[in-house]
């Protein structure tokens, strides 16, 4: 017969049952912006190609919106990896000993208490941004820089059809492959920490 948990055990089980339910809420979250990204990317995409009267300095609300929802994803992105080192904790440190028998490993506990008393993130923000650029915002503003070329191609000849107001197209053009490059180095800059 097997002997019922004690009960630090019975709330270490609920509190990995509700660290957990949190992790896979952050998840949802990351799921659910990335959706938001994709479908604005698309519409501007559609509507800028569709109508012929249209600038092309809508691409740039298109990347404005995209730099927000990337900002908004990295914030969760951080909670995400701290929820899931903590969770990764309680597997390691508790679950894998009772599960072979063993007792847990000392430290464990002090660093469980440390995070729940005092959380740190272990993850910067520039780093959030990097590892969300890189798994899919790069992708989204490729295809808007796409759809801004190909925008450009109906509106007239290159450079002059890139130029905004008094601003020249070649200079527009430089503006917009200098960002489109920063923003590839940006997301190359970090790893996840799964990733290794």
């Amino acid at each position: 017969m097997v002997d019922p948990p004690s009960t630090s055990e019975s709330m270490l089980i609920h509190l990995y049952r509700g660290e957990l339910g949190r992790m896979t809420a952050y998840r949802l979250r990351l799921d659910t912006t990335t959706n938001w990204a994709i479908g604005m990317n698309v519409g501007v995409v559609s509507v800028a190609l569709s109508v012929k009267d249209l600038p092309h300095t809508v691409f740039v609300l298109a990347l404005l919106l995209d730099l927000v929802f990337l900002a908004v994803e990295a914030r969760r992105y951080r909670v995400f990896a701290f929820l899931r080192d903590r969770v990764r904790l309680l597997e390691t440190g508790f679950f894998a000993a009772a599960l072979r028998g063993q007792e847990p490993s000392a430290g464990w506990r002090a660093q469980l208490g440390a995070s729940l008393v005092e959380p740190e993130f272990d993850v910067s923000l520039v780093h959030a941004l990097s590892v969300r650029l890189r798994r899919n915002y790069v992708w989204l503003v490729l295809f808007g820089f796409c759809g801004w070329l190909v925008k450009l191609n109906q509106l007239g000849p290159l450079p002059e059809a890139a130029g905004v107001g008094g601003v020249p197209g070649r200079v527009v053009i430089v503006l917009v492959g200098v960002t489109l490059l920063a923003l590839v180095v940006l997301a190359f800059a970090h790893r996840a920490v799964e990733e290794g």
